[in-house]
């Protein structure tokens, strides 16, 4: 399969091609990893954006998605609060200015908001946009008024994962469906919004839920693209879940795929990438072009000098993503 991919054209892969890949020996997962570096350096050249992450309202969420420490049937031991602290946010923001980091990503838990909810946070956005700090906002789904709310307070781009496949969906969250994600999504794009979107590995989801998530995503061609591996929280329900099939090699075939299909977003090794891919950085980067550091909402990080010196050391170089 590898082999009939032509190196500098955008591939055109079926279901069972992308199935394939997934499917790809160990023993030609080099081959793969060269195939989809050729895209990531015609698309995104040498570059690594940085990223960091704000919670900036953690816990009492109404959601239930599994895998999260902050969904209604979540036990875990985590902060919670309405709104974070205004010093941490907008020290925060200063951060990603004072080392040039590309975006400034700020997360909310739950479901639904009020308006006035919204125009607290459209407050606090144009007080960060003053320093031209490019931002991205996680928030559970938006009425088209609240969307616009946030458009004209300076906000350019929004995070909204479909997480799995259609299919795998209802064993990973109930409170809300797969079409419920797209629809928000589509309804963001037609306001003019940047969208990133992205999906967990991990969930007990089989190859195919990867494929049909990865092609869905194919279908929206979001500017940027996260991939989390599950890192298992204690307390939640798939705080015990088998993560022995989450090796390199799988995760390194899955960030590939996501270059080969969705070959211009920016492919973000997300949630996970200190700790299944320890090592590997230089091949990691040349197929991705997108790291957080310093955290996951309420998981620890890799922080920003050792981010950095990731980067340097495996031959790429980070720079603020163009205005």
């Amino acid at each position: 399969m590898i082999s009939e991919i032509h190196a500098h054209e955008d591939p055109i892969l079926t279901r069972e091609e992308a199935i394939e890949i997934l499917n790809t020996p160990d023993d030609q997962l080099d081959t793969l990893i060269e195939r989809a570096g050729i895209l990531r350096k015609k698309y995104k050249g040498n570059r690594v954006s940085i990223h960091i992450l704000t919670n900036v309202r953690s816990g009492n969420c109404t959601q239930d998605c599994a895998y999260c420490a902050q969904s209604c049937r979540s036990d875990a031991d985590i902060d919670t609060y309405k709104w974070v602290d205004d010093d941490k946010l907008y020290n925060d923001n200063d951060f990603v200015n004072k080392y040039h980091l590309s975006r400034h990503c700020i997360g909310l838990s739950g479901m639904g908001f009020t308006d006035a909810d919204i125009e607290q946070l459209a407050g606090r956005i144009r007080k960060m946009k003053e320093t031209g700090t490019h931002l991205c906002c996680s928030i559970g789904f938006l009425t088209e008024k609240q969307a616009r709310m946030l458009k004209d307070a300076g906000l350019d781009r929004i995070n909204h994962n479909l997480n799995s496949s259609r299919n795998y969906y209802s064993h990973i969250c109930t409170t809300h469906t797969f079409d419920q994600r797209v629809e928000n999504i589509h309804m963001l794009q037609r306001l003019g919004f940047e969208i990133c979107s992205g999906g967990i590995i991990g969930m007990g989801e089989s190859k195919e839920d990867v494929v049909d998530m990865l092609l869905e995503l194919k279908e929206i061609n979001p500017e940027a693209l996260p991939i989390n591996f599950l890192l298992p929280i204690p307390g939640t329900p798939l705080g015990d879940q088998d993560i022995s099939g989450l090796t390199y090699e799988y995760g390194m075939k899955v960030l590939c795929l996501a270059r080969l299909l969705v070959p211009q977003s920016d492919i973000r090794c997300a949630a996970g990438r200190e700790v299944y891919f320890k090592g590997h950085e230089k091949e990691l980067l040349s197929v991705v072009d997108s790291i957080f550091a310093s955290g996951y909402l309420t998981a620890g990080g890799q922080g920003i000098n050792d981010t950095i010196q990731t980067i340097t050391d495996a031959g790429f170089t980070y720079e603020i993503e163009s205005a």
